[in-house]
């Protein structure tokens, strides 16, 4: 026996001679000869050794707790064959539950062959085979010993452990499968938070995906053409050109504004491989940014970096475009410069090609950090003035023509590629958009990009009178994800400029294919599709940002304000006024919107804030922080006498947010991030926790419990299964997984149900509590490891004694309990010096990990 994890017995030399030992015995004690014609055994000199032979034992023990045993119900156990493989079976089976009080001997696996490095080859695949769910084992530790080069060699002795430290360097079984059998679980039995209690769709339109050769080679595309020319050579390029460009949204503001960003990136991939064949003469894929950076994190739980990086690879040859809020990054603060420089450069290095850059009141020095770090890196820079109020009135003095012209010279100055006209509300009226286009394009030399939003119902016809004025590029969507609070449509853009100057060289026939697909798709988002179901001038009162408006009514929705939306829209233009009629886009826009909820709740009217006492109200925090200059200046400043009703004494900041700032220690971050989450933190990791640190930290905690679900297909993330439905996907490439709702059982007298599931044809089982039931069970306090003085179960076992009272002194390494599990004992021993304050456990008692037994003070 060389150790107690791998062992030489008798089915090894049985292996190598053909002896069956057992039989042999059995027949010895019955009395009969060795060398009988019963037992058949050769004289000793004579007994064949064929090769080599070797056994692993599988436990459920785990080797990263110093071997300490796991128990509970195995749920899925799926064991290796072939030739060269032998299985003595212990307890190992699906369905069996390991208990903390027997040996924990799964199944003795032995695999054999001619020579010693062929037996190893073959444990190795054989312990690669083996996939047992629900319990811990000792597998991970065996591969790492049979691949080590001196157990190869022959050379371990008794001390190889001791001496082999990398034997303990493991790398962690994804366990995908179960994870996300785990998610559907609870899913099925309490619902998705994001769409419980709302009606689950009919989907009564088939998903019908557009035919594609994925073996067809993809044509040169605007990237490609950015690639060999440069940013400089681009935009020239940009600027000689005939035809009008077309940006399509619809994988990020379309849906931001129509299903409050709520579209996953599993809708998007089925088509990704189609665009970049069929649509590879669009100008850009506006496809990251803006809100659902937060929404993929928080809603979702996907890494938006993934996909990015999904998408650019299944799309390498058209521009990718992201929305960048400036110095608020893709958050609603501003962030100290260097996080800020930092972010725009890893997002450039996972894909992304033009940043389209915006300060949420046109406050120019807040973008200073942003566009130099775009063009550092390569990328395009796109600068954006943000359009509000009506340059066609002349009663306005505050958003001018001249006020724009000179935003436009600026940004060219600064360093912009492409100038952008983001009309987040669809204010820009087609009269307005002629004059405003024609004016910048006299003014600067750079090239003009469109962006409005459909609220008015006439923003096509602003986008056409755009393209006589000369703009170069305009976004639009998809003509099922257009129009109302979106773009206007894609397909009726590229048909109303056919046969004219301005024609944009595009087949509507290829977008109209996926027209069908997303209006398919669009039903599985019917609970966040609350867009205005018409178009309105109202817009011109409000000027609520398109991209905001679905958003802000989700969010009243779920505050029961629904029924209230017109007070809501109402209070929204009011508070507008109020601040003093400013630019209205995130984060500005959240904070009016954020004020309109706020006065709703409280019964207060937005005129007679000023008359409260200074500082009187608790405003939110994004009101405060506004108000102090937290986002910079708007035109004109912001209303004194407002200020001091909201701030009271609080101090005020002028000048550019990021100059007060310090930097941020990223190295500090990373080493807080792998202290915290106990792994090595990427890149991704670091530039998600520094724009969200609570949304990541939810996110991490999800992707620990049911691995990545973005996998899944939308209907059943959102909805989950019904019995006997059945779904297929991709876990990566190769693997496919076929899941079908089998059962659901009655909650347990503790609130838990199992959903049992087929799983690739076998079956598989799912534990999930209940919400909705109160479990009649005490759950036990959970220990704080924080606090050296909480004393928690370090493995899950039987109390066997307790060594001290409630009262008692200790000293630190003082005797205080054992505990026993499959036939181990561990002694717990005090952590620190003090006095026991409170026992929580008897004797005889069956603990959890984790659970408190001892306090001391």
């Amino acid at each position: 026996e060389m150790n107690p994890r791998i062992q030489v017995e008798h089915t090894v030399t049985e292996q190598i001679t053909g002896v069956d030992l057992v039989r042999t015995q059995i027949l010895v004690a019955q009395g009969e000869k060795l060398h009988g014609a019963a037992i058949a055994l050769p004289e000793q000199d004579k007994i064949p050794r064929n090769g080599f032979a070797v056994q692993c034992r599988i436990t459920t023990e785990d080797p990263e707790a110093g071997f300490t045993p796991d128990y509970g119900k195995i749920v899925s156990y799926r064991s290796p064959a072939g030739l060269g493989v032998r299985l003595d079976g212990a307890q190992g089976d699906a369905g069996t539950v390991i208990t903390p009080f027997y040996d924990s001997l799964l199944v003795k696996c032995t695999t054999s062959g001619p020579t010693f490095a062929v037996t190893l080859q073959r444990m190795d695949r054989a312990l690669r085979e083996f996939r047992i769910r629900g319990v811990k084992t000792n597998i991970p530790f065996l591969e790492n010993v049979i691949s080590n080069k001196v157990f190869a060699d022959g050379q371990a002795t008794t001390r190889f452990i001791d001496t082999t430290p990398e034997l303990f360097n493991f790398t962690h079984k994804r366990d995908r499968a179960s994870k996300l059998l785990a998610y559907l679980g609870d899913v099925i039995v309490n619902g998705n938070d994001q769409v419980k209690g709302r009606p689950v769709p009919k989907m009564e339109l088939p998903r019908i995906v557009p035919a594609w050769n994925p073996l067809s080679p993809i044509p040169q595309g605007t990237r490609d053409l950015h690639k060999k020319l440069g940013s400089k050579k681009f935009s020239e390029w940009i600027l000689k050109q005939k035809p009008l460009l077309l940006t399509d949204t619809t994988f990020r503001d379309a849906h931001q504004s129509l299903l409050a960003a709520r579209v996953r990136t599993h809708d998007m991939t089925a088509v990704a491989g189609y665009m970049a064949r069929e649509c590879s003469g669009l100008f850009s894929l506006e496809m990251w940014g803006g809100a659902t950076f937060d929404t993929s994190l928080r809603f979702l739980h996907e890494n938006p970096y993934e996909r990015l990086r999904t998408l650019r690879t299944q799309i390498p040859n058209i521009l990718f475009q992201m929305l960048l809020r400036g110095s608020n990054g893709v958050g609603y603060s501003f962030y100290p410069d260097n996080v800020i420089r930092g972010f725009v450069k890893h997002a450039a290095e996972a894909g992304m090609d033009i940043f389209r850059i915006f300060d949420s009141l046109n406050y120019l020095p807040n973008l200073t950090v942003a566009m130099d770090a775009a063009n550092e890196a390569g990328a395009i820079c796109e600068a954006a003035l943000c359009y509000t109020g009506d340059i066609l009135d002349p009663r306005s003095e505050k958003y001018t023509l001249k006020y724009y012209t000179s935003l436009a010279k600026e940004l060219e100055r600064m360093g912009a590629t492409i100038l952008a006209i983001k009309d987040m509300a669809g204010l820009c009226k087609p009269y307005a958009a002629e004059r405003l286009v024609k004016a910048l394009k006299e003014e600067t030399g750079l090239p003009v990009h469109f962006h409005t939003h459909d609220s008015s119902g006439i923003s096509g016809a602003s986008v056409l009178k755009a393209a006589e004025a000369g703009v170069d590029i305009a976004d639009a969507a998809i003509a099922s994800l257009s129009g109302l609070s979106s773009q206007p449509g894609l397909n009726s853009l590229i048909a109303s400029l056919e046969h004219t100057k301005r024609a944009t060289g595009l087949d509507q026939n290829t977008f109209d294919g996926l027209t069908l697909y997303w209006e398919a798709v669009r039903q599985a988002y019917e609970p966040f599709d609350t867009s205005p179901k018409f178009t309105s001038a109202e817009v011109y009162n409000h000027e609520m940002p398109g991209g905001q408006y679905t958003n802000l009514r989700e969010q009243a929705t779920a505050m029961g304000l629904g029924a209230r939306w017109p007070e809501v829209v109402r209070l929204y233009r009011e508070v507008n006024q109020l601040f003093g009629d400013i630019v209205k886009v995130t984060p500005s826009s959240k904070v009016v919107g954020d004020t309109a909820i706020f006065c709703l709740t409280r019964g207060l009217e937005p005129a007679d804030i000023v008359k409260a006492p200074a500082g009187s109200i608790p405003f939110p925090a994004s009101v405060l922080d506004m108000l102090s200059g937290g986002l910079g200046q708007p035109v004109g400043g912001w209303p004194k006498d407002v200020q001091k009703a909201v701030l009271g004494d609080r101090p005020v900041h002028e000048g550019r947010p990021g100059d007060r700032a310090a930097p941020v220690d990223l190295d500090a971050v990373k080493a807080s991030l792998k202290k915290q989450y106990r792994t090595e933190p990427t890149s991704d990791d670091l530039w998600m926790h520094l724009m969200y640190p609570d949304v990541f930290k939810a996110f991490v905690e999800k992707r620990r419990l049911y691995s990545d679900v973005s996998v899944l297909p939308t209907t059943a993330f959102f909805y989950g299964l019904k019995v006997g439905e059945e779904i297929g996907f991709d876990i990566e490439p190769g693997k496919h997984l076929i899941i079908k709702l089998i059962n659901v059982s009655p909650a347990d007298a503790d609130g838990y149900r199992d959903v049992t599931f087929e799983l690739n044809g076998r079956a598989r089982e799912s534990r999930v509590q209940d919400r909705s039931i109160k479990s009649t069970k005490k759950a036990r306090e959970k220990a704080d490891h924080d606090d050296p003085k909480q004393v928690g179960a370090p493995i899950p076992g039987l109390i066997a004694a307790i060594a001290v009272k409630s009262g008692d002194a200790v000293k630190k390494g003082d005797k205080l309990a054992t505990i026993e599990a499959m036939k181990m004992q561990t002694t717990l021993y005090a952590p620190v010096d003090g006095l026991v304050d409170k026992v929580a456990v008897n004797v005889g008692e069956n603990v959890e990990s984790k659970d408190l037994l001892f306090k001391l003070k």
